[in-house]
């Protein structure tokens, strides 16, 4: 394996509960929303990305009824191979 990307991993959320935010003009400066920027190609090898998903939960019912279930996490790392590319911005 080649040595790790950069990586900044706080993905914002909309209110639909997707993750990201859609492409817009003028933005190509700025950080991705997903916060993972790869500085070089991988070659012929890949990068190990590990993605983390943590939840909290509470709830509510009738009567006042309510409570909070365990928090949760769900963590995976997957092998990307990233190749070169190139983009005209604008």
């Amino acid at each position: 394996m080649i040595g790790p990307p950069s990586l900044g991993l706080e993905l914002p959320s909309t209110l639909n509960g997707s993750i990201g935010e859609p492409y817009a003009r003028g933005k190509a400066e700025e950080a991705p929303p997903c916060g993972v920027t790869y500085l070089k190609a991988s070659g012929n090898g890949s990068y190990p990305l590990k993605a983390t998903l943590t939840w909290a939960i509470t709830w509510e019912g009738a009567g006042g009824t309510g409570g909070e279930l365990p928090n949760g996490t769900f963590a995976t790392t997957t092998e990307v191979p990233v190749q070169e590319i190139q983009a005209v911005n604008g």
